[in-house]
């Protein structure tokens, strides 16, 4: 074995399966690219899915909860088994998961079955979309290819949630809702026959001390208890027993986590790591546009089809003009990254999206899409797409080998749980200020108020990345911490 400072700890003979770093991304972020696939399609493949599997509204939620919770709960555990037992093997194994648990979905004959089978969907998704953050860090050295890297791999998320919010309807109104999961299984066939070619094996180099079994568990017992608590508040109300009771769980678990932290000998998050202004900023404002990209999205569709009354596979595709300028966004914002820094980029991000919000706070009750929605989405779509890059540039920067897979489960986590956070907040929001009967009108109000809120939450995300995000000097031992990525300096923009 020999020790490589871009790869971690690798064979030769790894070294030589790669034939293109290029097409490992490509790989990497068809297999992010499925998993979205499989999280946004069966949002429209669910009514038809409860009905013909005899589920209640509320049984039914679980199908698309049950994987979140998981997902979002095993994010960092699954990074960290990545740094240890090997990257490329726990990508492998969170692939075959995932193509397993596809398969019985689609078979699946009552509703306690689908459900289960959805929790270990999550527990595949946990396990790949770290990892494949994380051997994308290794491929990529840190600079200007990086921050490319990255915007393909964020502006692919937007176009994912898109496509699949359009496959789903288009699969379950033609073949049935069962192809929604079905669809996956060769996408994940083409992952696992690709992978031992594309992608190379590394791991963290070994180090003395035991497994963190102790923060392990605490840390994926507080995700869970957190999520659980946002996806059931809207339902159960926020200052319920259970929600309450959820919340304080998970606070409590946290509290013991960094205890344990601190005593653990081989922590699963290093202290010194949440000691890292532009980590802990970078997180911070994932959050938060996670709470508004997912929020407003919820929204706007609430909007299009209950106000106006688009069918929603049309509006699926009337939609689809926020992502596509994401993607164009992010590798925009990853250049301007690369030359100024992350820190005025999301600050600029986080302003449009505000902006966008806004103008979509202004919608009227017989409205039309060109007038009323389009330009708010045309501001949003580039804020969102510019600013997640240039987020993940700041919580991936100047990051040890050894820890890439737990920080990237942790920035993979950062908009899981904003996500979660802003559905369930826009969701009571709107829920608050929509008055009786409910009609268009009452209704209208109440979305108007759920745009707001998504305004505030990239407000908060502004002045956290700006007080966060900061230009620093040089540290007493000579590191360079400003906010500038290497890439700013030619040399650094080198491979190797």
């Amino acid at each position: 074995m020999t020790r490589s400072r871009s790869f971690g700890v690798r064979s030769a003979a790894d070294t030589a399966a790669i034939p293109s770093s290029w097409a490992a991304l490509v790989l990497l972020c068809a297999a992010n690219f499925a998993v979205l696939l499989d999280s946004q399609s069966v949002i429209l493949a669910l009514p038809t899915l409860a009905r013909d599997l005899q589920m209640s509204a509320g049984e039914a939620q679980w199908v698309l909860s049950a994987k979140l919770v998981t997902f979002g709960g095993l994010l960092i555990l699954g990074g960290r088994a990545a740094d240890r037992l090997g990257r490329r093997r726990i990508f492998l194994i969170g692939t075959a998961t995932f193509l397993v648990s596809s398969a019985v979905c689609g078979l699946a004959w009552n509703g306690g079955v689908i459900i289960a089978a959805r929790a270990v969907s999550g527990v595949s998704a946990a396990l790949m979309v770290p990892t494949a953050l994380s051997i994308l860090l290794a491929v990529f050295p840190e600079g200007r290819r990086r921050n490319m890297a990255l915007a393909g791999w964020a502006g692919i998320g937007g176009i994912g949630a898109t496509a699949g919010l359009l496959v789903g309807g288009l699969l379950t109104e033609s073949l049935g809702w069962q192809w929604v999961f079905f669809i996956n299984v060769p996408l994940a066939l083409i992952v696992l026959a690709s992978a031992p070619v594309l992608l190379p094996e590394s791991r963290a180099a070994r180090q003395p001390g035991s497994y963190d079994v102790a923060g392990a568990v605490t840390s994926t017992a507080a995700l869970v208890a957190l999520i659980l608590a946002v996806v059931r508040a809207p339902a159960a109300g926020w200052t319920s027993a259970s929600t309450l009771g959820l919340l304080v769980a998970a606070a409590a678990l946290l509290g013991v986590f960094a205890v344990v932290e601190r005593r653990s000998s081989a922590p699963l998050v290093p202290p010194t790591l949440l000691r890292r202004p532009a980590l802990v900023g970078g997180n911070l404002v994932t959050v938060t546009m996670g709470m508004a990209a997912f929020g407003l999205s919820v929204t706007i569709s609430m909007y299009g089809q209950v106000v106006l009354g688009y069918g929603p596979l049309r509006f699926g595709v009337l939609q689809s003009v926020m992502p596509t300028l994401a993607f164009v966004g992010a590798y925009v914002g990853q250049a301007v990254v690369t030359r100024i820094g992350f820190r005025p980029v999301v600050a600029a991000c986080l302003v449009l999206m505000a902006a966008g919000s806004l103008l979509l706070s202004r919608v009227p009750v017989e409205g039309s899409y060109v007038q009323d929605i389009l330009w708010g989405l045309v501001v949003f779509g580039p804020g969102l797409g510019a600013g997640t890059a240039a987020a993940s540039v700041a919580a991936l920067s100047r990051v040890p080998e050894r820890d890439s897979g737990v920080v990237s489960g942790l920035n993979v986590a950062s908009l899981q749980v904003g996500g979660a956070l802003g559905v369930a907040v826009v969701t009571s929001v709107t829920a608050s200020f929509t008055a009786a009967p409910g009609g268009p009108v009452e209704m209208t109000a109440g979305l108007r108020a759920g745009f707001l809120a998504c305004a505030v939450f990239v407000l908060v995300g502004l002045v956290l990345g700006l007080l966060l995000l900061r230009r620093s000097a040089s540290t007493s031992d000579g590191r360079e911490t400003a906010d500038r990525p290497p890439a700013s300096r030619p040399e650094a923009a080198l491979p190797g």
